[in-house]
């Protein structure tokens, strides 16, 4: 007898992936052209128990849409009409009447040549995931824009999350102004977890915690 479930069957099987995280919260933006990519894509998010999603068609529509509907993360494509994602990125990032510079981006592009990484990179994304779409690669994504928040940062022309994944001192001088920004994890709740002791840290640990184990 043949299975009669409504979704892709890989979408019953990322429970084994996923963190000790209730997301239930977030408000996700979906941004891309083809209606059937927004689909899997929404569909991956609900196994999440991501419920509040809207969906835009390019850069420009999911730029309105930021004014009514207060995203905490947007996953947008990159080739789209009349803006595409890149564009979308450095208008949220860089224009005067942004709903929100500091919105956290995933880049979700089929185009994943390296050169695409680093200019996607360079506009000021937060995450990068390749199509088509892993449900645990995506989690992962969601999961590091939680848990390892980078500072956003003004160097020239470029506003973003900092480009360095580690801080390296060259010559004592910093050439980059630090910006607060807004926080996700104020929207997450960690569930108790009861395993082994992480050492990435989660929502609401901060350096003052007392921990032997870290």
């Amino acid at each position: 007898m043949r299975p009669t479930h409504r979704f892709p069957l890989f979408l019953f099987c990322v429970t084994g992936f996923m963190e000790n995280y209730n997301l239930s919260r977030l408000n996700i933006l979906i941004v891309d052209d083809n209606a059937n990519m927004r689909r899997v894509v929404r569909n991956v998010l609900h196994t999440f128990g991501i419920q509040n999603i809207a969906e835009a068609r390019d850069g420009s529509t999911a730029l309105e849409a930021l004014r009514t509907f207060k995203a905490d993360i947007a996953i947008s494509d990159w080739i789209m009409e009349p803006m595409d994602g890149v564009q979308f990125v450095r208008t949220v990032r860089t224009s005067p009447d942004s709903p929100n510079p500091f919105l956290p981006i995933i880049m979700l592009t089929a185009h994943s040549d390296a050169f695409r990484v680093v200019h996607a990179r360079d506009s000021g994304i937060n995450e990068f995931l390749a199509k088509p779409v892993s449900a645990k690669l995506l989690y992962l994504r969601i999961t590091s824009i939680i848990e390892k928040q980078r500072l956003f940062v003004k160097a020239g022309k470029f506003f973003g999350p900092d480009r360095r994944r580690r801080k390296v001192d060259t010559d004592n001088t910093e050439r980059r102004t630090h910006v607060n920004q807004s926080k996700v994890d104020r929207r997450v709740q960690k569930l108790p977890f009861t395993g082994p002791e992480k050492r990435h840290g989660w929502p609401g640990y901060s350096p003052t915690d007392n921990r032997s184990s870290r």
